[in-house]
């Protein structure tokens, strides 16, 4: 027998006669982490989803232990042992620990009821085995997502997976939790458990990863181990051309010295505590923190969402009243959320329709819509921020998650603001899309945008900011001018003190 966990050999598929795989293969060993990376539209997620069972090949063979297997539906994929664990959790917050993971599966005594201790030893047993302390009686909507993601993993290993798919694993986690989440990784492996890796963050690729394959317009562009590759030449083969420059910081002369906003003494919630700062014209300003730091909620209440306790907001030296998004947008102020699909879209209208809705009154007239300056609007932004769609009647969650990201942008863009708020503008998005997100703010600011970026990516939040403030505990603990950040690890140090 040989040592392969899982092998997928000439696995073809086409939708409406274009092709998004062609011939792929991939295999898994036991006990490694294979990562499979790839930018947005690459085939990533349509390979995991025949493995999965939730679309059925065109062509070719998958074998798990040197056995064929037919996957036709989830059902097969779960006797087969193959279990994915999803970037949205399908936990479900009002159930305990134990009830999420025998959830559709309970153990139940001869008279039928359920046997509510059974299921509490054995998930007892599964978070001891994965060192994690929980007691299984607690309400997931009690624990952090941390521990969200733990019981995803132990609900896997109760269907006694083979191997575990992780798809974006780290992208709710903080850093801690993130850090929990890689020693169970290592855990798991040692024990034998293969596991497919797929993320943007090539950080975290070249941590955990055994071997890396890269898909590029479904088709296999590489498959070797990742000791043997550097993070440019990964990027090279991800997006098929050298992105050096990309992502390395380029100085910016802010031509005017006038304060756009300034915000003193802000208290709001329990995570904005007393923050002051100021933003000139065309400035980038980074803001950068920890998990809870306040970071969102300060993006929030600037925008209205949030009500503010105590504290000014001036917009051009002038103090003005924010109770609610309708006050910011009359300021000109514009919010890009943290989560695109929940916050910034809706998903199952078209891209066209995303675009208007924060100016619809500009394209209409007593009630009814122009439609040809619905089109105009439209066809510009699709042209201007290179949003890659066949028709701007396409239904937005058919793109790619960059494409996505740049509608949202797009959407508050139309609207004419003065400041905007971007909150994780690279959040999910590929390597190929994160560095036209990151030119698009550059030239919006050279362009006299005044912007501010929250990001937890160091290293692209460095690449945009002129200038970066910290956060903890709701309070600016720092500033520092970009040209004083040598390396992510100062600006780490930064977050970290005080």
């Amino acid at each position: 027998m040989s040592n392969l966990a899982l092998k997928m050999t000439g696995i073809s598929k086409s939708f409406n006669g274009i092709t998004v795989l062609d011939d792929v293969q991939f295999e898994l060993k036991k006990g490694e982490v294979h990562a499979l990376m790839g930018g947005n539209g690459a085939g990533k997620s349509t390979l995991m989803k025949i493995l999965t069972g939730v679309y059925q090949m065109d062509e070719g063979r998958i074998e798990i232990e040197d056995k064929e297997v037919t996957i036709e539906k989830p059902q097969d994929a779960q006797e087969n042992g193959v279990a994915m664990i999803f970037q949205e959790f399908s936990v479900i917050p009002s159930l305990t620990v134990s009830q999420n993971i025998f959830l559709n599966r309970e153990v139940k005594k001869s008279n039928r009821l359920l046997d509510e201790k059974a299921m509490y030893m054995k998930t007892e047993e599964l978070l001891k085995q994965l060192n994690v302390d929980i007691n299984p009686n607690t309400l997931i909507e009690n624990l952090n997502v941390g521990y969200w993601q733990m019981t995803e993993i132990a609900k896997a290993l109760a269907q006694n997976a083979k191997f575990l798919i992780m798809d974006e694993p780290t992208t709710t986690l903080s850093k801690n939790e993130t850090e929990t989440l890689f020693e169970l990784i290592e855990k798991l492996k040692g024990e034998g458990m293969s596991i497919i890796y797929i993320s943007h963050r090539m950080d975290e690729i070249f941590r955990v990863s055994d071997k890396i394959t890269v898909l590029r317009d479904g088709q296999n562009v590489i498959t070797c181990p990742t000791s043997e590759l550097t993070m440019e030449m990964l990027v090279q083969h991800i997006v098929g051309k050298n992105m050096e420059n990309s992502f390395r910081w380029k100085p910016r002369k802010i031509t005017q010295d006038k304060t756009v906003l300034e915000v003193k003494n802000l208290y709001s919630g329990s995570k904005v505590n007393g923050i002051t700062f100021q933003l000139k014209q065309g400035e980038i300003l980074g803001i950068a923190g920890l998990m809870g730091s306040g970071r969102t909620e300060l993006a929030r209440t600037l925008f209205g969402i949030d009500p503010t306790k105590q504290g000014e907001i001036l917009i051009n030296n002038e103090r003005i009243t924010i109770k609610n998004p309708q006050d910011a947008i009359a300021a000109g102020i514009a919010l890009v959320p943290e989560d695109r699909r929940v916050q910034g879209l809706v998903l199952g209208h078209e891209v066209k329709e995303n675009m208007i809705l924060p100016v619809l009154k500009r394209v209409s007239k007593f009630g009814f819509i122009n439609k040809s300056k619905v089109t105009s609007l439209s066809e510009r932004f699709v042209d201007k921020l290179n949003i890659k769609t066949d028709s701007i009647y396409k239904a937005t969650n058919l793109l790619s998650g960059g494409n996505q990201q740049k509608i949202v942008l797009a959407k508050w863009l139309a609207n004419e603001p003065n400041i905007l708020i971007l909150d994780e503008p690279t959040n999910g998005v590929d390597i190929g899309a994160k560095s036209e997100i990151i030119e698009i703010i550059r030239q919006l600011a050279d362009q006299g945008k005044s912007i501010i970026v929250i990001s937890s990516e160091l290293a692209e939040l460095m690449a945009m900011s002129d200038r970066i403030i910290t956060l903890k505990n709701g309070q600016v603990t720092s500033e520092l001018q970009r040209a004083e950040i040598v390396s992510e690890e100062d600006l780490e140090h930064a977050i970290q003190s005080n």
